[in-house]
């Protein structure tokens, strides 16, 4: 794809976008700036990387951010340019505009064990060993990828996207263009049970798990279902690799999980929040729009709206980053408070 035909593609594109087609070169792939080279795509974002990384480059073409002493750089040096507020968003868009996903046929593969009293919508792909259960209603649009099991009375939206071995439990509700990807479960049974004198009686969880719409939760993470009412995944909410989020929990919208996240039950968090990777989340604690924790926080009680929060328990970041500064400090401030102590039990007391 030339790169003129590449930046209709981009939506930061306008008539008076700042832009350098040089030589319009055919572009192949994307790649990093400093292992780009002919028919090759990168991008520059402002304050990730120095000029010196722009002049080494021997990629084809490269986004820009709004910085005209770069723009300036990667004229002379013959380079194709455009300039964009977000590269990053604009690479986002020129990999998917030149690494098109194959769309798979509709069909259902002969090895397939599909109930009866299933629904198909138009254009369905069902692959190799798929097993949907009585009930289910499958959108539009939608890909079974192989080895992927729905049980019964499950739902999936128009354009919905379960990869293989994941497995969708009784009763799920998918929105549209939901992606699960491979081992990942959707409403296994959430882990509830009550203390007997004669040991743990489970408590049937009768509850359902709902993802809205642009879902997406990664391998190998799960959803559970609770005992009463749902669970509940707000739209376009993304989801990582090795990710729990126990039963009764309820997202917002556009929340961001990272990997090994861990939520437990009757948890609620607001729109837009965003917890790094192995962060703690315990029983129905609280946490407000757009709050963020950092990798390892612990987070036991109500975070406010907007706060950044670290450590275990979670923290202020700002207090964190202090305390974790003075922790450094403790075996020497250990031993100047030892020395204080020895010189004051040395001196002799005053008398009354």
């Amino acid at each position: 794809m030339r790169f003129s035909d590449l930046l209709t593609r981009i939506s930061q594109v306008g008539l008076a976008t700042p832009r350098h087609l040089g030589p319009d070169p055919e572009l192949l792939v994307g790649q990093s700036l400093d292992l780009a080279g002919p028919g090759q795509l990168a991008f520059l974002e402002a304050g990730h990387a120095m000029a010196s990384a722009l002049a080494a480059t021997k990629a084809a073409a490269v986004l820009l951010p709004l910085e005209a002493d770069l723009q300036r750089q990667a004229t002379e040096r013959g380079l194709a340019w455009v300039a964009l507020a977000d590269p990053r968003l604009g690479f986002a868009e020129a990999l998917g505009a030149l690494n098109p996903r194959p769309r798979p046929h509709a069909g259902v593969h002969p090895s397939a064990i599909i109930d009866p009293s299933a629904r198909l919508g138009a254009g369905v792909h069902v692959g190799a060993r798929v097993v949907v259960g009585s009930g289910c209603l499958i959108g539009h649009g939608s890909t079974l990828h192989p080895g992927c099991v729905l049980y019964e009375d499950v739902q999936l939206g128009e354009d919905c996207e379960i990869h293989a071995n994941a497995v969708v439990h009784p009763g799920s509700r998918l929105g549209r263009r939901c992606v699960i990807h491979s081992a990942a479960v959707i409403g296994s049974e959430g882990f509830g049970f009550v203390p007997t004198p004669s040991g743990w009686r489970k408590m049937p969880q009768t509850g359902r798990v709902v993802l809205e719409d642009a879902v997406e939760v990664g391998c190998g993470s799960m959803v559970d279902r609770p005992a009463v009412g749902e669970t509940r995944l707000g739209e376009g909410s993304k989801i990582d690799n090795l990710v729990h989020v126990g039963h009764g929990v309820h997202l917002g919208r556009g929340c961001a999980l990272a990997a090994q996240v861990g939520i437990a039950g009757g948890a609620v968090l607001g729109n837009g929040v965003i917890l790094a990777g192995q962060v703690g989340v315990a029983n129905r604690a609280r946490i407000g729009d757009r709050a963020i924790a950092s990798s390892k926080s612990g987070i036991h009680g109500e975070v406010a709206a907007g706060e950044v929060v670290s450590g275990y328990p979670a923290i202020p970041n700002r207090l964190w980053l202090r305390c974790s500064a003075a922790f450094n400090r403790l075996p020497e401030m250990a031993r100047t408070l030892r020395q204080l102590q020895a010189r004051l039990e040395a001196e002799p007391r005053e008398a009354d």
